[in-house]
């Protein structure tokens, strides 16, 4: 059973990761800071906190691992495109796209690697894409093309960053280095964007919030509740992260909660669900 504490290291977990998609909008939406600042500071910051972490926990890296620079590119790929989608895209719209795809990229890898599906599987698999191609067509209501695409390549690239990270011996390791090897491919998206650099102390705060609060802390946070939570739970309670940013986008930024962001929202999420129930059924 489930103990309080992993419960609320869990909840908190989910609200740090939504927190990303509402301090990333909140700070390009405002126009605080460019794109690619954001995604260097956020990187940086994660990298600091993360080393400050094992500093003071007297845990020295683990030299035995080598630098896995696939996943630290994944990870760049994943931070760079969330920040530049952000520009357009509203919180929770972002977030559904972003876990949608996340998903469904590893249920893909899974596919591909000889799991089987059953007949239930596929028809979640299914409403969920049907999800995500309703949430992005054409109509008054629809996303930004470009962000929602960037967005969906942000989602590509954290689904191959998690299938990267099976069967790390310490995924907090891992991800402090990976967070390090991503830094010097931040800086040099700001070079390349050099000349629409701008950074006020807001937008310095957001992104330093982001990168060292909610990635941060919250994956050191996630990896002690992983600890006692089963693989499937794990999957399945991340539905609960778009609802988080979708609901906190319209309190802390004034966002409409649509009729499109609602049906698609149930189509994604539900399909989502369905193929992770079925498939901790046939694990047993």
């Amino acid at each position: 059973m489930t103990d309080i504490k992993t419960v609320a290291l869990t909840a908190l977990t989910m609200v740090a990761f939504a927190a990303n998609s509402l301090l990333c909008r909140m700070a390009l939406g405002e126009q605080t800071i460019d794109a690619a600042s954001f995604t260097t500071i956020r990187l940086s910051s994660g990298a600091l906190m993360l080393w400050l972490v094992m500093r003071i926990h007297n845990s020295a890296p683990d030299t035995s691992q080598k630098s896995n620079w696939l996943a630290a590119a994944m990870l760049f790929l994943y931070a760079a495109t969330f920040s530049f989608a952000y520009v357009t895209l509203s919180a929770g719209t972002g977030a559904l796209i972003l876990f949608g795809l996340v998903q469904l990229t590893m249920f893909f890898a899974a596919l591909r690697s000889g799991e089987p599906f059953s007949a239930i599987s596929w028809i979640g698999l299914l409403l969920a894409l049907a999800g995500l191609v309703y949430l992005v067509s054409p109509g008054v209501t629809a996303p930004e093309p470009t962000g929602a695409v960037l967005m969906a390549m942000a989602g590509i690239g954290w689904g191959v960053y998690s299938l990267r990270g099976r069967g790390v011996a310490n995924p907090l390791h891992a991800t402090a280095r990976n967070f390090l090897l991503s830094v010097p491919l931040g800086l040099l998206l700001s070079l390349l964007f050099f000349d629409q650099i701008f950074i006020t102390a807001r937008g310095l705060l957001l992104s330093v919030t982001s990168g060292a609060i909610a990635s941060g802390l919250g994956y050191v946070i996630w990896y002690a509740a992983l600890r006692r939570l089963k693989a499937t739970s794990a999957a399945t309670v991340q539905l609960s992260v778009p609802v988080i940013a979708a609901f906190g986008g319209v309190m802390l930024l004034s966002e409409a909660i649509t009729w499109r962001l609602l049906i698609s929202s149930a189509a994604i999420l539900g399909g989502i669900a369905i193929v992770l129930m079925q498939r901790n059924t046939v694990r047993g």
